[in-house]
């Protein structure tokens, strides 16, 4: 049986997100969909696994509201146990920022680069500065070319690296890009907010971009929010990850097992065997706080 993963969002006015909520709990459970979607009156954003046949029947019929026909779906192979089980909760925001209620995707947000405009700026030598809007984790597995790492923890803590941002971006056009958009709206929203000019963002994320050009210039793998935590399209790419223990090349996560740490790392087999349970550091490894055990693939 095959399996299938969608990932949509959309910033659009949502009167009533409650009554939202409960028509679409409803529908994914007929579908026997699992996965996590958040709805907010500012909109929404859903990433859902099930068979082929579920998933597109689940389409046909939430695409039959207005609000969301025009809706841009990605797809991507799913193993069918990407998600534990199905959660849609209502939220003041779709993704989490607390920026200012004038940062507002539905007003204002950057203008959009395509994938194929993206390739086309690399071919050509243009001069410009990919932003990565992901967590600092997301980016150690796989990034484009040259790309700017933010050092963000979280998305509220963009406000903190306008500095550094300003710095590495002077001349230059600005492309922001994320795994699939919906950060970006927002991210773009507020650089242009906070006076920056020529900002951009990457139409339909980096999945958009990869599964386009899967030899392209994005390298080693797309980090996940789901069991799978990486995931490519093919092509003749390059593993970039190093171990945080040893700094061989690996893929794959795991979160510390200092039960006060709990960051999310990469780590290689054999330090993950040789560890046991896994560390991120030494420090954690010679802390007194509670161990657990927190492999994730």
């Amino acid at each position: 049986m095959k399996y299938q993963v969608l990932i949509f969002y959309k910033y659009i006015t949502i009167e009533n997100p409650l009554e939202l909520q409960k028509k679409y709990l409803e529908l994914c459970t007929r579908f026997k969909l699992k996965g996590r979607t958040i709805i907010a009156q500012e909109g929404i954003n859903s990433t859902l696994e099930g068979t082929v046949e579920d998933t597109e029947n689940f389409l046909k019929e939430f695409l039959q509201d207005s609000r969301f026909s025009d809706i841009f779906v990605k797809r991507s192979e799913g193993t069918g146990n990407s998600f534990p089980k199905l959660s849609v909760k209502v939220r003041p925001e779709i993704v989490a920022t607390r920026f200012p209620p004038e940062i507002d995707p539905r007003i204002q947000t950057a203008p959009y680069l395509s994938p194929e405009e993206l390739h086309t700026w690399y071919e050509k030598n243009e001069n410009f500065v990919v932003v990565d809007m992901r967590n600092s984790y997301e980016f150690s597995s796989g990034h484009f070319k040259n790309s700017l790492d933010t050092k963000m923890d979280a998305s509220r803590e963009l406000p903190e690296k306008i500095d550094t941002i300003k710095d590495k971006t002077q001349g230059k056009k600005i492309l922001t890009v994320c795994t699939a958009g919906v950060r970006c709206e927002k991210m773009s929203a507020y650089l242009l907010h906070a006076g920056f000019k020529d900002v951009y963002q990457l139409d339909g994320g980096m999945h958009s971009y990869i599964e386009k050009y899967p030899d392209g210039h994005f390298e080693g793998t797309l980090f996940t929010f789901d069991n799978r935590l990486v995931m490519d399209f093919g092509g003749n790419r390059k593993i970039i990850g190093r171990c945080k223990r040893c700094d061989d090349k690996t893929e794959q996560y795991q979160n510390c097992a200092n039960a006060e740490c709990n960051m999310l790392f990469l780590i290689c087999n054999d330090c993950m065997s040789s560890e046991g349970p896994g560390f991120c550091s030494e420090k954690c490894e010679k802390s007194p706080a509670r161990v657990v055990q927190r492999v994730r693939g």
